[in-house]
């Protein structure tokens, strides 16, 4: 089955196009990592998948059916904000707030709710973390319980908008193999948007790489090239691959090459 299909999209974010005739498909199952340069549009393209933003052309289509706004297939952890760091609320009561949609610390949830929320703490390893308040826990801890957060209802599919940014190389590790479990574990579709494809490396199964309005989406030995890259980045770039990390740097051949 295919999870995510564009078919000659065009995106805009303002008057800015991020995507032109931009058309790839993702299997059922897959876990991508999604990368590119500041300001590619690896979020407008997410925005996109959840229904917020309309394609200028082309369609976007979600396990076969047109993408829309709320769609319970879809799990989103987008990035958070300062604002986590003050939060008192525990992470648990983070969680009811969502499955209700009441005011954050006046939670009514119903049996199954609360079920829900079980199920999805245990999932990640969150259950004693959640009894804690959120501007207490460490920036990995946090994705744990805004993971928990996107799992809530089952969805198949789960979008993840740089969740190892502030986090050092350990905690980047220990996100990276929480979701690649998670994702085999309940066979969910994964695009995790990350910044730098190193702590990546082992555990997707391909890259979507976005740049200069264009999209690649393959094996990381095919994508991640400088002849690939210099012209997603239209510039010469290089690919250095030591010590198992591997680093974009510019310069090299030309995108001709």
């Amino acid at each position: 089955m295919i999870a995510l299909e564009f078919d000659g999209v065009c995106l805009r974010y303002g008057s800015n196009v991020t995507l032109a005739d931009g058309s790839f498909r993702v299997g059922q199952g897959k876990f991508i990592g999604l990368l590119g340069p500041n300001g590619a549009g690896k979020t407008t393209l997410f925005r996109a998948v959840l229904g917020l933003l309309r394609p200028s052309s082309g369609s976007i289509r979600v396990f076969g059916q047109p993408t829309r706004r709320g769609n319970a297939h879809i799990g989103y952890v987008p990035q958070f904000g300062k604002q986590l760091n003050q939060l008192s609320l525990s992470g648990r009561d983070l969680l009811i707030g969502s499955v209700t949609g009441s005011r954050y610390g006046w939670p009514f949830s119903t049996a199954a709710q609360r079920e829900d929320i079980d199920r999805v703490l245990e999932v990640t390893g969150a259950g004693d973390l959640a009894r804690r308040p959120m501007g207490t826990l460490s920036g990995g801890e946090r994705q744990r319980i805004l993971i928990a957060q996107a799992l809530l209802g089952s969805p198949k599919m789960l979008l993840l908008d740089e969740p190892l940014v502030s986090l050092d190389p350990n905690r980047q590790e220990s996100v990276v193999s929480l979701v690649r479990d998670i994702q085999q574990d309940l066979d969910m579709t994964v695009l995790f948007c990350s910044h730098e494809l190193t702590p990546l490396l082992g555990k997707i199964d391909g890259v979507l790489f976005l740049g200069q309005r264009k999209v690649a989406l393959g094996p990381v030995e095919e994508v991640i090239t400088p002849k690939v890259l210099s012209d997603l980045y239209g510039a010469p770039m290089d690919v250095v691959r030591s010590a198992g990390r591997v680093f974009v740097v510019a310069g090299g051949p030309s995108p001709a090459a």
